[in-house]
């Protein structure tokens, strides 16, 4: 127990530092990341019959696409950010119902909607 303790702190300190050294691009893919990983923890929650394991990985991820939506520049980013305004809160729904149903193929949804946001963001960076 207390190594884990240990190696949790360490990751959250590499996190830490890789946020404080990274561009606003960057930042982006690093919360799509951590909204992968807890959509699929929520994953194996449901199927391991944890609720409120279940109930805290989706709020993290609610927050997290919460945190994405409101980085949007409406004014300025025209159709791009409505169309991301729109994606995010169609993942907000399909994770509230597969919260709601203890539903996996919601869970996917979100991770196919925001695996192909990922791809964009890295596209973008690299051309950049």
């Amino acid at each position: 127990m207390l190594m884990d303790s240990g190696y949790d702190s360490y990751q959250q300190v590499d996190l830490d530092a890789q946020a404080a050294a990274a561009s606003p691009h960057q930042l982006v893919v690093m919360l799509i990341d951590g909204l992968l990983d807890e959509v699929e923890r929520a994953r194996g929650h449901i199927e391991a019959g944890r609720l409120a394991q279940k109930g805290a990985s989706i709020s993290k991820s609610m927050n997290i696409l919460i945190g994405l939506d409101s980085a949007l520049d409406e004014k300025n980013g025209g159709e791009i950010a409505e169309n991301l305004h729109q994606l995010y809160e169609f993942c907000q729904m399909e994770l509230y119902q597969a919260s709601l149903h203890n539903d996996v193929e919601k869970l996917s949804n979100v991770a196919g909607v925001m695996s192909n946001i990922r791809e964009g963001w890295v596209s973008f960076g690299q051309q950049a």
